[in-house]
């Protein structure tokens, strides 16, 4: 099988590479270049897809002798998930981009090229197994990243591979450093990619600009005032510019977000209680879409936020009755459904949360 990996010049994308080769396979390492500065994408543990990263990724590719291309997906990244993170904050939603670029970029673009050139498949250093062509969750649950791949369709996951899933991380690590491989300790990439300095609000606030709003409790009352409602997400607790917690003595939390009035209202814990969800662009990773109500687990982030319900499609919607609340859900998460067995393990299906 000829096997495209997705190299990013992390530890877990290189052992998917060296596995691959040990496989067989016939294996090409390509790593993506996602910025037209890509020397501004790292600070420390912060960011990826920088000169240091493509750099790290040739060399795992000179140790397995393997093929390596770095292609350019700077303007593809940046209008699929760069501006339509800044968009949908502006929205006052809040957009999970490791999904939208596994969606657009890394299973779409990405795997369109590959096929057009005749490769079979393409293999990254995701956290998740596939089993008959079913997405599970990996044997790593502090690692899983099924979530963000909830949304790739059947036939996408018919040509993907995700090599290292059915493994623990300090393993992965062991096994690069066996192999040789200067990337075994290289420290894992953490918050947003394209954003190194940790600062979202900064980042957001440098594009959208200032829109001024108010911040009020559930009464109306105005607490504050803000510049833009990309500064806040539901279930938020610092940064709110109120003066302490309510008239019950309790800290207040961002409730509701609503973009065209600029209004951000802010209420107690109990207020953030959710008992129902509707998502759009359902996608069903087997293929098969429900024909009727089905018990489900959702889970609404990457790291928890996991319940039990029956999920259905309704007018082209995914609508969701929880057996019990989850707390701190937010229009531009996406939901994702798994099956509601001992090991809920099994992913069926995903959306993006509207209500």
């Amino acid at each position: 099988m000829r096997v495209l990996v997705a190299m990013s010049g992390g530890v877990d994308s290189s052992v998917a590479a060296a596995r691959m080769v040990d496989a067989g396979h016939d294996v090409v390492g390509v790593h993506l270049a996602l910025s037209s500065a890509p020397g501004t994408l790292r600070t420390g543990s912060r960011g990826c897809c920088s000169k240091e990263d493509a750099g790290d990724a040739r060399r795992v590719a000179d140790v397995l002798d393997i093929p390596f291309y770095v292609w350019d997906f700077a303007d593809r990244f940046k209008e699929d998930v760069v501006d339509d993170f800044v968009s949908s904050y502006a929205r006052g939603e809040t957009p999970n981009p490791c999904v939208r670029c596994n969606e657009r970029i890394k299973f779409s673009a990405l795997a369109a090229r590959a096929l057009a050139l005749g490769f079979d498949a393409v293999a990254t250093g995701h956290y998740a197994r596939l089993s008959s062509g079913r997405l599970r969750r990996a044997v790593d649950a502090d690692k899983d990243q099924s979530y963000v791949l909830a949304v790739l369709t059947a036939e996408q996951l018919r040509h993907a591979v995700f090599p290292v899933g059915d493994t623990p991380k300090p393993q992965i690590r062991e096994e690069a450093a066996s192999r040789g491989l200067a990337v075994a300790e290289k420290p894992d990439s953490h918050d947003i990619c394209f954003i190194p300095s940790g600062d979202t609000r900064a980042f957001l606030g440098a594009r959208i600009g200032v829109r001024r709003g108010t911040v009020v409790d559930s009464g109306g009352t105005v607490l504050a005032e803000h510049d833009g409602v990309h500064g806040f997400t539901v279930g938020q607790r610092k940064g709110l510019g109120i003066a302490g917690p309510g008239s019950d003595g309790k800290p207040r939390y961002v409730t509701g977000i609503d973009a065209e009035t600029g209004t951000v209202q802010v209420g107690n814990a109990a207020d953030l209680d959710v008992w129902s969800l509707t998502g759009e662009r359902p996608v069903f990773t087997t293929g098969d879409a429900p024909t009727g109500p089905m018990e489900c687990q959702v889970q609404v982030r990457a790291h928890g936020g996991i319940g039990d319900g029956v999920a259905e499609l309704r007018d082209g919607r995914l609508a969701v009755e929880l057996r019990a609340p989850i707390r701190g859900v937010a229009a531009g998460q996406t939901m994702v459904l798994y099956r509601p067995d001992p090991d809920g393990d099994e992913v069926l299906g995903s959306a993006t949360i509207t209500r």
